[in-house]
């Protein structure tokens, strides 16, 4: 009896061990070459495992992943796991010449992270060129065992994935934009979980079928990975219930319609009708619009099809109304609505004494074109863009191997500005110098700095939206409105309390965000608009935070496998 008691005891520290400590996952990424047919165009594409999207990632809060990625095509490779913190883990995060030198052919790289404090709906994606295109995949983390969701159990759980089709080579598209300096080609095709739908060319076969019970819950984990567009997203008679943002639980709230920028993610409840409706039901996506270029103006559709014992032909179909293209009204009243839960449980702890207040303009602007060549950007110039009029020149080894090892002479400059060096009216009348400075600037701040930091969008070319995100850090979205922020008066109105926790927020069209985070955790981080194109043209800079004093507050020493330049 001593030794049943004995070896009870042990396995219920063993399991206490486990859901506190977590366990170990692994996974293999094998990049390889992938002909993929869509819309009647067969493509030679570059894929994880030969899956496009690529492999589902779970884990639970506490685990830690290995996961193993072997390039075997010709690109040089990074991959990013989108939204996790990465606590002095920085050598995991990914972004190319940021965090590590790429995976070249023929070689491997383990990343190697914890998932700490963290539950709920992220993704991974390559972060170097434009291969985000067709390497990206959900990454999904469980609960610890036991702890229940803050909303209702659902009966089932579906990631559906945003994605672009293009028919030719994205790789193709930005080199040949780089070189004339002009917009590039927009994608051919929107797509869910990869598949475009019936409403473009030769492609009803290619539609994700969504297929439910009567008087059921489900999760519905949305994710927006497209390269360049803002999407809306709707199930025709349909109210979806908003629980989580960028895996942060939200206070629940019910929309007929949702908006989601590339990077971020959102988790809805879907109640499924009490009886079998006779009918299907089209979920659809198209995009937000506020820029002056060239947009892929399409919808990608799902059908959403209930079970029934029935077979049934020829059922009635229904459409959502999706907003007008720019409707910033609707973008604005549904950002303003997403809250943190605030809960004992998972409280929102908005730093409430800032140390740093910054103030960032974002937005495009020109560069001069090359002797005896000509440039198909503005009045004959190229197309660049910037963060405080500084286009980031991306290095050619990567800013933390330099940080880390002394090394960052002539890698990048740590004199990053704290505001622009000229004032202007942002959202007037543009000025008539449209150039922008180039650099390689770091933002430099001492270990536990709590920062305010002001985004404001500029109408240089045009006012727009940008996706802006922030590796290594959730940050609390504490203010935004439109025109220029002021000092003064706009403070007044933030949020302290229950600000939405997130890692990508849309800097208003015309506008300004307000977001604060505290700096807890050492390495150098990547913070870029996530619409490819402006990262290409240089809308992108870094933050450095230095090591604490404490051992538990130092960046860790890189792994043994990390890939050279």
């Amino acid at each position: 009896m001593v030794g049943v008691v004995r070896t009870l005891v042990a396995i219920t520290l063993l399991v206490s061990v486990y859901s506190v400590a977590g366990t170990t996952r692994h996974y293999e990424f094998n990049i390889q070459l992938q002909n993929v047919t869509r819309l009647c165009h067969t493509r030679s594409m570059v894929t994880v495992n030969g899956k496009f999207p690529g492999p589902r990632i779970v884990a639970r809060e506490g685990d830690r992943l290995l996961i193993k990625v072997t390039n075997n095509v010709s690109n040089n490779i990074t991959i990013h796991w989108h939204g996790i913190r990465q606590l002095r883990s920085g050598w995991a995060d990914g972004p190319a010449y940021v965090t590590q030198c790429p995976i070249q052919t023929g070689q491997s790289y383990v990343y190697n992270y914890t998932v700490i404090g963290q539950r709920g709906t992220l993704f991974w994606h390559a972060h170097i060129s434009w291969l985000r295109a067709s390497l990206y995949g959900p990454l999904i983390i469980l609960p610890k065992l036991s702890v229940p969701y803050p909303f209702t159990k659902p009966y089932k759980e579906v990631p559906i994935i945003f994605g672009e089709w293009f028919n030719t080579d994205p790789e193709a598209i930005i080199a040949q934009a780089t070189q004339t300096g002009g917009g590039p080609n927009v994608s051919d095709a929107y797509t869910f979980n990869g598949l475009p739908g019936p409403f473009y060319n030769c492609s009803a076969k290619d539609t994700l079928k969504l297929k439910v019970k009567h008087a059921k819950t489900y999760l519905l984990r949305l994710i927006n990975a497209a390269l360049n567009d803002e999407l809306f997203f709707s199930i025709a008679n349909h109210t979806l219930t908003v629980v989580e943002a960028d895996a942060i639980y939200t206070k629940p709230f019910d929309t007929e319609t949702l908006i989601l920028a590339p990077g971020q993610t959102t988790n809805v409840l879907l109640k499924t009708k009490l009886k079998f409706p006779g009918a299907n039901f089209v979920m659809s996506a198209r995009p937000y619009v506020t820029g002056q270029g060239t947009f892929d103006n399409s919808t990608v559709a799902g059908i959403l099809e209930y079970e029934s014992s029935i077979p049934m032909k020829n059922l009635p179909l229904f459409k959502p109304a999706l907003p007008p293209l720019n409707d910033t009204s609707f973008v604005t009243q549904f950002s303003n609505r997403l809250r943190s839960l605030a809960s004992a449980q998972f409280p929102a702890n908005v730093p409430q004494k800032i140390d740093r207040h910054l103030f960032f303009t974002v937005g495009l602007g020109t560069s001069p074109c090359e002797k005896n060549k000509t440039c198909q950007g503005p009045n004959g110039t190229r197309f660049a863009a910037s963060i405080n009029n500084v286009s980031f020149v991306q290095p050619s080894v990567a800013l933390l191997q330099s940080h880390y090892s002394g090394q960052s002479e002539g890698v990048y400059s740590p004199y990053f500005p704290i505001t622009p060096f000229h004032w202007f009216n942002y959202t007037g009348t543009p000025p008539n110098n449209t150039f922008v400075s180039n650099g390689t600037k770091l933002m430099v701040l001492p270990f536990n700095t709590s920062v305010e930091l002001v985004l404001q969008d500029t109408s240089i070319l045009g006012v727009e939206s940008h996706p802006l995100h922030l590796h290594g850090f959730n940050f609390f979205v504490v203010g935004q409105g439109f025109g220029n922020y002021h000092p003064n008066k706009d403070p007044k109105n933030f949020n302290l309390v229950d600000p939405i926790e997130r890692n990508t927020v849309g800097v208003p069209s015309g506008g300004w965000v307000a977001i604060r985070f505290l700096a807890d955790n050492p390495g150098v981080w990547f913070m870029h608009c996530h619409l490819e194109v402006h990262t290409s043209w240089g809308l992108k800079m870094a933050w450095l935070v230095l090591d604490g004093k404490l051992p538990n507050q130092k960046l860790l020493p890189p792994p043994v496998d990390l890939p050279k330049c």
